[in-house]
């Protein structure tokens, strides 16, 4: 806690319910055992004695919790653990198995890189940390020549000093998912929107994310959320398929009062939504994705008739029969490279 702060009574109450408190036990460590056992049991001041244990360290010089480090300007910034070249070699074979066995497909594949390789200048100094941009190559190389490859690095960095990832969450912002829209674009030979066709709308400036809640670092600002909102509106239904929902927006606004603002985008995580546009074209798009997605969806309406979102981490059926019965033309993989590198789910996509 900052030295200025003292703590209030409510406060103090909760510290005498700990056993062997004490300010020698806090510097001596012994604190940090009672702290965790006692976290553990009482979920219901988790996120207090998070933020304690963690202004603690701060005032002891450490600037790293539970993964994430304080960096420079308010950014929290999440390791890269680098991945096991085994289970990276099962996951890129998961998807080759998936690409022979829907052959009328298009494939593309991209995979966005986190804070952690774009604001490497923002970390604590003397940090050592995974080379992300390297794994994403060797993935890029070991994938099949005639899946391609939508490498968003180049655009990302160019816009680094745009407000492109949210500082207390792992996801890029709205203006992030844009930049990362005309890449793919200019990729798939599709006619982007300009930014001038969307209004831009801030709805909430009080977004405290997943890097805020994880790391327990609290004196930071809060993040702005935006959404892109087409001038010229556009005529579409969303249909949760499990849940059988049905309804007319992408965004969930009652999700901007919860604690999770980021699911204002397609209601957060879902095993399949499906998506009917009034393009005409009837091109159909499947995105297997994690929900970096979630904020890149919006963009695409413009381009297909029907856009089939699938979450591997909840979906049971058989993907590839899914997309050869509904005659699926294209397909994007989308995932942050952090959650590629680590979720195993990514193996199903042939199962």
């Amino acid at each position: 806690m900052s030295a200025d702060r003292s703590f209030s009574e409510s406060e103090n109450r909760m510290l005498e319910q700990l056993p062997h408190f004490s300010l020698k036990a806090l510097v001596s460590g012994d604190f940090t055992l009672d702290f965790e056992k006692y976290v553990s049991d009482q979920f219901v001041f988790r996120d207090f004695w998070i933020g304690a244990k963690t202004d603690t360290d701060r005032l002891m010089g450490k600037k790293m919790s539970n993964g994430i480090y304080l960096g420079t300007n308010g950014y929290l910034i999440q390791d890269v653990i680098p991945p096991a070249e085994e289970d990276l070699k099962e996951k890129i074979e998961a998807i080759h198995a998936f690409d022979q066995a829907t052959p009328d497909m298009q494939k593309y594949v991209m995979l966005a890189p986190t804070a952690a390789a774009l604001y490497k200048d923002k970390l604590p100094k003397y940090t050592i940390i995974g080379d992300q941009e390297a794994y994403l190559k060797k993935v890029q190389q070991w994938l099949h020549p005639n899946i391609r490859v939508i490498d968003v690095f180049p655009s990302l960095y160019a816009e680094r000093d745009q407000p492109i990832f949210y500082k207390t969450d792992h996801h890029w912002t709205t203006q992030g998912a844009y930049v990362a829209y005309l890449e793919l674009c200019r990729q798939m030979g599709l006619t982007p929107q300009n930014q001038e066709e969307f209004n831009i709308q801030q709805v909430t400036d009080e977004f405290y994310g997943s890097l805020y809640s994880k790391s327990g670092f609290r004196h930071v600002q809060s993040d702005r959320l935006e959404l892109y909102l087409p001038k010229d509106q556009e005529r579409y239904t969303v249909t949760y398929v499990d849940e059988e929902k049905t309804t007319d927006s992408l965004y969930a606004m009652a999700q901007l009062q919860r604690k999770d603002k980021y699911a204002v985008f397609l209601n957060g995580n879902h095993a399949r939504i499906h998506i009917k546009t009034a393009n005409p074209s009837g091109r159909k798009l499947l995105v297997v994705k994690d929900s970096y997605a979630n904020s890149f969806i919006p963009f695409l309406l413009k381009h297909f008739s029907e856009i089939d979102v699938v979450d591997l981490r909840y979906y049971e059926e058989d993907l590839a029969s899914f997309a050869n019965e509904q005659g699926i033309q294209d397909m994007l993989l989308l995932y942050n490279a952090n959650t590629f590198f680590e979720d195993p789910s990514i193996k199903n996509v042939t199962e």
